[in-house]
């Protein structure tokens, strides 16, 4: 029977193709502009995007790197280089591949050079609007959410009188 099934889909002969479903990016939760719908994380990136940026980075790793860590290499590259944008800008990248989000106005690293604080509170409002309590960081928000699971019981081991 095997053999029948390789003559049949031979070099000449391919299997069919399997479909698969590609799902188109979608819009942005909110525009590049709206930094009045969060006036307070709009202050804070303002002033102090390391802290904005820590939080977001955090988030987008999924915990792997640390709010700290990830603020204190912006502020870092921001005095020692003076182009933060060419470290946040990938984040952006990597937030938009998690969320299909598409690339708009422009490609990432052009909307970070252009307006570092504008991207900054964009994805801060996308990751809040998706659920997630930016103060809380990776951990906290994981926490969070496994809350209402309940957990299976502790059984001791062998028998017992």
């Amino acid at each position: 029977m095997y053999s029948e099934k390789a003559e049949q889909y031979s070099q000449n002969n391919p299997p069919p193709a399997v479909p698969v479903q590609v799902q188109a990016p979608v819009d942005w939760s909110t525009g590049l502009c709206d930094c009045s719908d969060d006036v307070q994380n709009c202050c804070v990136t303002c002033w102090c995007p390391c802290i904005t940026f820590g939080q977001i980075s955090e988030i987008i790793d999924k915990g792997t790197s640390s709010c700290g860590t990830n603020g204190a290499l912006y502020t870092l590259i921001s005095f020692v280089i003076g182009c933060p944008f060419l470290y946040s800008c990938f984040y952006r990248s990597k937030l938009r591949q998690q969320y299909l989000l598409k690339e708009s106005p422009c490609v990432d690293c052009l909307v970070h050079c252009c307006c570092e604080s504008c991207a900054l509170c964009q994805e801060y409002r996308e990751l809040k609007n998706r659920g997630f309590d930016m103060s809380l960081g990776w951990d906290g928000n994981v926490e969070k959410q496994n809350q209402g699971v309940a957990m299976a019981p502790v059984v001791q081991e062998g028998m017992n009188r």
